[in-house]
């Protein structure tokens, strides 16, 4: 039987129970509880200082009042910071490669950035469908096209999260499908192409907690400009 290359993004299912389930314990398992003692030990020091210098340069540029967004950030990125690491294991799914769920997050996030912007300071919101110093006569047409870059964002940011994680998972797969079709018959070339899929894993390690990162920067932005 010949499968397809996207049956990658399908939840794989062992005697009916699907690996993913399984998967989605180890993430918990890697965020250390508090513990009784005095000083914490070097994973739970590391996990602190991360999230710590994290906060720090997201929050930065923003207004004391969007401060209290803090944790609903910090959550969103170690959520999507596990799920496209999840991804990379043998037998296991990336959730954040259907664009469902990408968007499922994207909107509601948006959504409460620019309500709350239009809350607290309605002229401010409304002020950047329109520069300053435009000219009479550009003023319907900018209007249209700032509204509608408006209504683009969360679907930037779903499908960008989207197509990079489908790409480099795509790629992944082409290469090791070469690898192993070429093992038998020329072996060096396999080997060489073996290389090259060590070195696109790891690019895709970096690919998966860079589109985690932006994911939650571009909120950020988001909110600076509605608070």
């Amino acid at each position: 039987m010949i499968l397809s290359f996207f049956d990658q993004f399908m939840i794989p299912k062992t005697l009916g129970i699907p690996l993913i389930l399984i998967a989605m314990m180890f993430p918990p398992m890697m965020i250390l509880t508090t513990s009784k003692r005095m000083l914490t030990n070097r994973l739970s020091t590391l996990q602190l200082w991360f999230m710590k210098m994290f906060t720090k340069q997201l929050m930065l540029p923003i207004n004391l009042p969007g401060h209290k967004w803090t944790s609903i950030l910090l959550s969103l990125m170690l959520l999507l910071l596990s799920m496209n690491l999840l991804g990379l294991l043998p037998y296991t799914f990336t959730p954040t490669t259907q664009l469902s769920m990408n968007m499922a997050l994207a909107v509601p996030m948006w959504l409460a950035t620019v309500l709350m912007g239009l809350r607290n300071q309605p002229t401010l919101s409304l002020g950047h469908l329109l520069p300053e110093g435009t000219p009479t006569p550009l003023i319907p047409i900018l209007i249209v096209i700032e509204t509608i870059s408006l209504f683009i964002r969360p679907i930037a940011l779903g499908v960008r999260l989207t197509a990079n994680l489908t790409a480099g998972h795509l790629l992944m797969q082409l290469i090791s499908t070469a690898a192993f079709i070429l093992a038998p018959t020329m072996t060096m070339i396999a080997t060489l192409t073996f290389i090259i899929l060590l070195l696109l894993t790891l690019l895709e390690i970096a690919v998966a907690m860079i589109q985690a990162y932006v994911f939650v920067l571009l909120l950020s932005l988001y909110l600076q400009e509605n608070v």
